[in-house]
């Protein structure tokens, strides 16, 4: 189940993601300029597909993991396989770049948090 959201959520309609599949993470892939987030599924490149076919632009495009359960900065993980894109200068699955960073837990904070 992935879907994309555009529209806050509240902290229950999170949880729902958890279990479908991981039990304690929702992954998570964030469009720093269109400002939504595609949530849930197994693997960020499914997000990233779903997000792709609805117009972003994949230089955008940004993946991680979220523990809803875990508090303050703890609950976010840069982590992706998405993230490794040399050509923007992120050579790592952990996204460096700490405007990019930024901007996904802007996204985040506004959508889910």
């Amino acid at each position: 189940m992935i879907k994309i959201i555009s529209k806050r959520i509240s902290p229950e309609k999170l949880k729902e993601f958890l279990g479908k599949p991981f039990s304690d993470m929702v992954k998570f892939v964030v469009d720093i300029e269109k400002g939504v987030v595609a949530l849930g599924g197994e693997l960020h490149s499914d997000a990233e597909a779903l997000l792709l076919e609805k117009g972003c632009l994949q230089k955008n495009l940004w993946g991680g993991n979220l523990y809803p359960d875990l508090p303050g900065e703890g609950r976010i993980v840069y982590t992706s396989m998405i993230n490794i894109r040399p050509s923007a200068g992120n050579r790592s699955m952990e996204l460096k770049d700490e405007k990019a960073r930024a901007r996904v837990k802007i996204v985040l904070d506004k959508l889910i948090l």
